[in-house]
């Protein structure tokens, strides 16, 4: 089984809203919708592949984030390790670099339906912390 080790920013903008970004790939995750982030490199820490691929991703520099929640998940063939970060400041206007879509969403928007299924346990704690 194949492992990754993940690091994923939620954009929270002033508005209150948070960004997702349209997941394309091969396979039975495409068209799925993601917290933007990805794989933490060798001798990278969690924070560092934050800065990285939200930078890669999306283009944009990130000034402020904490850490909000950590998961595990597993896959018919794969197991994902996760490091979700409140990213609350950020320099640059975030754009889908690779071709993806973008959107702001209020967090009561949110559908776990149409998120990759690890990504649904970040959508109860958001809600729940602001409600």
């Amino acid at each position: 089984m194949t492992y990754f080790h993940v690091a994923a920013g939620i954009l929270r903008d002033n508005a209150g809203r948070v960004l997702i970004s349209e997941r394309l790939c091969d396979g039975p995750f495409n068209g799925l919708w993601e917290f933007p982030g990805g794989k933490i490199g060798a001798g990278e820490s969690a924070a560092d592949a934050l800065h990285r691929e939200l930078a890669e991703e999306l283009g944009v520099t990130v000034t402020a984030a904490q850490p909000f929640i950590e998961l595990h998940h597993e896959y018919p063939d794969r197991t994902v390790d996760l490091e979700f970060f409140l990213v609350t400041g950020w320099q640059g206007e975030p754009a889908g670099l690779e071709g993806q879509g973008v959107r702001w969403l209020n967090v009561s928007e949110l559908d776990a339906d149409v998120l990759l299924p690890a990504d649904a346990p970040v959508v109860d704690a958001l809600q729940q912390m602001l409600s």
